[in-house]
């Protein structure tokens, strides 16, 4: 971590929270904080910070939260750059939050984050592939090296067909409230 992004525990951030000193910017993206998040906070997806600054806040902190403080962590630069108020990371992200007891605001209804559901869709295709392979006709191994090329290419270039796909389907596409 840098210097300009100090590490706080999640007592110590909810403590600044109940007394108005702090605000938590979650940078997760979108489908993930509909599902869950500590109440009160701000949803500023990393994906989205391209050229973007958080306003300055008057007498407030800026916490800086994701999941498991991963992301935070792998883009404290970057997000000391974005704000001029004192800022902070989430110290083991809202997974540590929850680990402590804390609340957070969950959302049931929300549909499953779009990358856990590529990961089930892909890894049932590439399964589904194999059993038919050796059960069916060998042809059926080209389901599997088409799932492997596509997420290949996902890596590579950002672009993920199956995610594209997945939120049109109809239970992603229900009004998220948060």
């Amino acid at each position: 971590m840098t210097a300009a992004l100090t590490p706080l525990s999640p007592e110590e951030t909810r403590r600044r929270l109940e007394a108005g000193r702090a605000i938590i910017v979650d940078v997760r993206e979108q489908d993930e904080f509909a599902r869950r998040h500590i109440a009160g906070s701000l949803s500023s997806p990393l994906s989205q910070w391209e050229g973007t600054r958080i306003p300055s806040m008057p007498g407030q902190e800026i916490i800086f939260a994701c999941w498991s403080g991963m992301r935070t962590a792998g883009a404290c630069d970057r997000l000391a750059t974005q704000v001029s108020s004192p800022a902070f990371v989430l110290q083991g992200g809202l997974d540590a939050w929850t680990k402590h007891g804390l609340p957070l605001v969950v959302n049931a209804k929300a549909p499953m984050e779009i990358m856990r559901q590529v990961q089930i869709a892909a890894g049932l295709l590439v399964l589904v592939g194999v059993v038919l392979g050796f059960m069916v006709s060998s042809a059926w191994f080209g389901l599997s090296a088409f799932v492997g090329a596509g997420l290949t290419f996902a890596g590579a270039t950002g672009f993920c067909g199956m995610a594209r796909l997945l939120m049109l389907a109809p239970w992603n596409r229900r009004t998220r409230s948060a």
